[in-house]
């Protein structure tokens, strides 16, 4: 039934969806330390606050796909293709670099509890979430390449399908941003921002980029 009316939306293959979205929400990275510095560094209302700016880059990000996306599969096919293909190299290319860094690079996170030193509001603090998500261009590029892949094909060019895809997306980093935040300083956040942690964690995230880049570019 709930599998049906997703189909309704021209969305295919959610439950892959939602356990690749998890793995790339917890895998630690920028969005991971600016939420940790900010609940560290400031308090935890700052760090939560930080968190839903950054799940507000998401949306941002997700319309923009969605409008672009559908507008380009109405204009031209092959440009899709093309952009299919460009799409599942680059989540290749995102999961070789994970996993060769993890191996042969590994860093820790750093955490910066300095950053009390000029205090922020929480107007402040949400809009440099906003602003940092917002502003990077990987994650344009990680929506375009990811998103395709959950559209049934006949529907590639209803941003409708993009837009469900993308308040998931949102709604999940969300949670696990605010959770961050209200964690932080326990072990939970310790353990994020360890050298070991984060090279496991790399080297299981990278693995699921090159088996989602592998799927978009052998999937019709």
């Amino acid at each position: 039934m709930f599998g049906e009316l997703l189909l309704q939306f021209g969305v295919k293959e959610f439950a892959t969806f939602i356990t690749a979205t998890v793995i790339f929400a917890m895998t630690p990275g920028i969005d991971t330390v600016f939420v940790l510095n900010r609940a560290i560094g400031y308090d935890k209302r700052i760090g939560l606050m930080a968190a839903l700016g950054v799940a507000s880059g998401v949306l941002v990000h997700t319309v923009l796909a969605a409008v672009g996306l559908a507008a380009i599969v109405a204009k031209s096919a092959i440009l899709f293709s093309l952009i299919k293909y460009l799409g599942a190299a680059y989540l290749v290319y995102l999961g070789v670099m994970a996993i060769y860094h993890a191996i042969k690079n590994p860093t820790q996170l750093a955490i910066d509890i300095r950053a009390k030193a000029v205090p922020i509001s929480a107007w402040q603090a949400y809009r440099s979430g906003l602003l940092t998500n917002v502003l990077n261009p990987k994650v344009a590029l990680f929506f375009l390449a990811f998103f395709p892949q959950f559209i049934v094909p006949a529907q590639v060019d209803n941003a409708a399908a993009y837009l469900l895809l993308g308040v998931v997306y949102a709604i999940i980093s969300a949670v696990w941003l605010v959770a961050l935040a209200v964690l932080a300083g326990s072990v939970l956040s310790r353990l994020l921002t360890s050298q070991k942690a984060k090279r496991y964690m790399d080297i299981g995230s990278g693995v699921v980029f090159v088996a989602m880049g592998a799927k978009v570019a052998v999937s019709d």
